[in-house]
């Protein structure tokens, strides 16, 4: 698997909350953690981000060890730090305490030059008969695409 072919994306998200705003954030990695991500042994299920001193940090997305890591291995499910410039934290900061409002990681993936990029997403959650109604528009989509395909 090639490295630019990482996209490992949380698809509860899109689901479980209205995505209002979405931004692209770096991460401070150690070096095994990066070398799994390029393997594509991530997963961000049940994962979520808060900002904290002027600071973005994404809690329970898990890396997992590298095999070749020996004693320098990480954590796999420890805190990880978002890069993201003072304006766009301030702003995620202030809807972020708004009632009903989450920060969401959507897509993890390597970019051109190599590096981990986190889309995180600001997220409203979505009641019961909104979750119906998306099930029902995909299933829609799906019937619609087949009627085409005959």
């Amino acid at each position: 698997m090639d490295a630019k072919d990482i996209n490992i994306k949380n698809k509860k998200a899109r689901f479980d909350y209205e995505i209002i705003d979405t931004y692209t954030a770096g991460l401070v990695l150690t070096g095994t953690e990066i070398k799994s991500i390029r393997q594509g042994k991530a997963s961000l299920v049940d994962t979520y981000c808060y900002v904290t001193n002027g600071e973005v940090w994404v809690k329970n997305m898990h890396i997992s060890e590298y095999f070749y890591g020996s004693y320098n291995n990480h954590a796999a499910k420890r805190d990880r730090k978002l890069l993201l410039n003072r304006k766009e934290i301030r702003r995620l900061e202030k809807d972020g305490k708004e009632a009903g409002f989450t920060i969401v990681p959507l897509r993890l993936f390597i970019n051109e030059r190599g590096l981990a990029k986190l889309v995180i997403g600001l997220g409203r959650g979505k009641k019961e008969y909104d979750k119906r109604q998306s099930i029902k528009e995909r299933e829609d989509k799906r019937s619609m695409s087949r009627m085409f395909q005959k």
